[in-house]
């Protein structure tokens, strides 16, 4: 397993609409050990394909760090409700901007022995397919958003206060 570069806001690549997965080969098999490891080196709950150069319709998903999902060309097909947060995303570091989703979603995709499954998410886990799939067809968060992107602010100070009363 390698960790890959993340691409960021800016590289043409992430505004491209990305390839089915035709066959399960062994570079693919490779490319979600990768990402997997990308994804859980830099603390995220979601990586695309694209985010890591690959125009492949390939998702990986772990929002526990205890449940790993591989989505490969998912598709939603049930939506329902609403929840509106922030939201992150590798490729747009140390930024968050309020974004609004279903509340529940079901994705029919195919896992890594290319069989066909379902995948129902509700609250992060619906976020975050929502937010996955959307980078399989160039689409990043801010353009979705319901207000600015807004810097990501951590108090220090506040983060080792709350330390020192555990």
């Amino acid at each position: 397993m390698a960790l890959r570069q993340i691409r960021v806001d800016g590289d043409d690549i992430l505004r491209k609409k990305c390839k089915e997965v035709k066959e399960m080969t062994e570079r693919t098999r490779i490319l979600i050990d990768d990402m997997f490891e990308t994804m859980y080196e830099t603390n995220g709950v979601g990586l695309a394909a694209p985010q890591v150069g690959i125009l492949k319709r390939l998702v990986v998903i772990d929002v526990d760090y205890e449940t790993p999902l591989v989505l490969i060309n998912p598709v939603i097909i049930e939506r329902e409700g609403e929840q509106t947060g922030d939201e992150g995303c590798l490729s747009l570091p140390g930024k968050v901007a309020v974004v609004t989703r279903p509340s529940r979603v079901v994705c029919r995709c195919l896992n890594e022995e290319m069989e066909e499954i379902e995948i129902e998410g509700e609250g992060l886990l619906a976020r975050a397919i929502c937010h996955e799939l959307d980078h399989l067809d160039g689409i990043l968060y801010k353009d979705v958003a319901d207000g600015p992107l807004r810097d990501v602010d951590y108090d220090e100070e506040d983060e080792f206060e709350d330390l020192e009363d555990e």
